[in-house]
């Protein structure tokens, strides 16, 4: 039973960086563009207003991801308390995949919206 616990802990790891990072993108954008830390895609690093925007959009879509992946997260831990430690696993990993296509899966509405409020050359349409 210490697995689960375990791995119930780690699978609630991805939702709660999610809405910890994306709380801090959102409400508090790096001031300087920079390399190190932040939403880094060519787009949104092209000005400060990019930069600011990308943060926003992207930093609030996490947030909102990560509360919405948590419950489900719980509720299909929940059946397998008393299930081997493979089966368990199994299930972190499906867990975790899940969790991570989706993190990765933001850079698309993110980037559709940089490109819908934005022209080419990083000035606001």
């Amino acid at each position: 039973m210490w697995f689960w616990w375990f791995m119930f802990a780690v699978n609630l790891l991805i939702p709660a960086m999610m809405i910890g990072f994306g709380w801090w993108m959102w409400k508090h954008t790096p001031a300087e563009i920079n390399s190190i830390c932040g939403y880094r895609t060519k787009r949104s690093m092209q000005n400060t207003d990019t930069w600011q925007f990308a943060h926003h959009y992207c930093g609030r879509l996490w947030w909102k991801i990560g509360w919405l992946t948590t419950v489900p997260t719980i509720l299909v831990q929940l059946p397998f308390v008393r299930s081997t430690i493979n089966t368990i696993a199994i299930l972190a990993l499906f867990l975790v995949t899940i969790q991570m296509v989706l993190l990765v899966l933001t850079l698309i509405p993110t980037e559709n919206a940089l490109k819908k409020n934005f022209d080419p050359n990083g000035n606001r349409k």
